[in-house]
């Protein structure tokens, strides 16, 4: 019984003496948000299914900050009004935006005024390079380009025409096309450029375009282009042709898994959203607590942001009829258990 005494005596003082100072540790843990810390992430065409899987877990790794976090951006293809829901969400004054600007110049002056006004702000997929974001994350637009385009022309023995639909003006669009049509210069010299039209992500307008096309170069073995929405026109087009004509693309959504399962696609180089959302959201974080890092550098005595991380490569992946299931949307939530972002 004393030295049950005695023990219980030792735990109350060092409940006593230690106490306070576990409480501490406790609250002192630096990777946590403040009760009300919100991030934001702003997207153009907010309905494309492209952004769902980054906003997930560009939420999960708030949930696991404690942050709020919320998904913003314009339905339609314009970067005026893009810029509109960047400037409501900046007006919430909200810790951070992670943001995908539709055109880089456009938004100089928006994120500017956001880092100004004490905003972090970083970019992911899409970049404005000449403003004062902190950091920048996407997968290697010009290695797309560049797998694109030899899958293609091995599928074609090196040998053929391509032609290429494009979206001018979006960043990412602009580095995938440029590298695939590079590659295809530099390493299949008999593989010949016989056309480009500009689908701006637009399904009809690719479906047009495929046709022309095929009408004007009847030899037409392949078209390249850089996102899903004009893939699923072009498609369609190709069929209505006799399915000679390799549609290849970068982006993956429900519809263009169910086409390349069916052969009516060839195949999709696929950013890993998941990976640029979680990430994206950890750039933004340590963006937003610069005081967290004390780098060996001039960042103090200059004044710049000691987290200011140019680029982070996410990550893609090659997306085919064997692999395809793994990419499905519904499927993903459903492993999950949650209901994307509606939560």
């Amino acid at each position: 019984m004393r030295k049950f005494l005695s023990t219980l005596a030792i735990a109350a003082a060092a409940s006593t003496c230690f106490g306070p100072m576990l409480a501490r540790a406790e609250t002192a843990n630096p990777f946590k948000c403040e009760p009300g810390e919100k991030y934001v992430m702003n997207v153009m065409v907010s309905g494309v299914e492209y952004w769902f899987p980054v906003y997930e877990m560009f939420k999960q790794a708030g949930q696991q900050f404690g942050c709020e976090t919320a998904y913003t951006g314009t339905p339609e293809y314009d970067v005026n009004k893009q810029i509109a829901s960047f400037d409501q969400a900046l007006a919430q004054k909200p810790a951070g935006i992670l943001v995908h600007p539709m055109n880089s110049d456009p938004f100089i002056e928006p994120i500017n005024r956001a880092i100004e006004q004490g905003t972090a702000v970083v970019t992911f997929a899409a970049d404005s390079p000449n403003s004062k974001r902190v950091s920048y994350i996407t997968s290697d637009n010009n290695a797309e380009g560049t797998y694109a385009a030899d899958a293609v022309a091995k599928a074609m023995d090196g040998k053929g025409e391509y032609a290429v639909l494009e979206n001018p003006g979006q960043d990412n669009h602009d580095k995938r096309v440029n590298a695939f049509v590079a590659r295809m210069e530099a390493k299949w010299p008999e593989m010949k450029l016989v056309g480009r039209a500009a689908s701006n992500q637009d399904p009809t307008k690719a479906y047009q375009a495929v046709l022309s096309l095929a009408q004007a170069h009847p030899d037409l073995g392949a078209v390249f282009m850089p996102e899903a929405n004009s893939a699923i026109g072009a498609a369609q087009a190709a069929k209505e042709g006799g399915g000679k004509i390799r549609v290849m693309l970068a982006d993956v959504n429900a519809k263009i898994l169910d086409m390349i399962k069916a052969g009516e696609i060839f195949g999709s180089v696929n950013p890993n959203q998941g990976m640029q959302g979680y990430m994206g959201f950890m750039l933004l974080w340590m963006a937003k607590h610069p005081g967290l890092i004390d780098p060996m550098n001039d960042a103090k005595s200059s004044g710049f942001n000691p987290m200011s991380v140019p680029f982070v490569d996410n990550g893609f992946s090659i997306v085919s009829k064997d692999n395809a299931d793994d990419f499905y949307w519904d499927k993903y939530l459903k492993r999950r258990g949650t209901k994307g972002i509606e939560e």
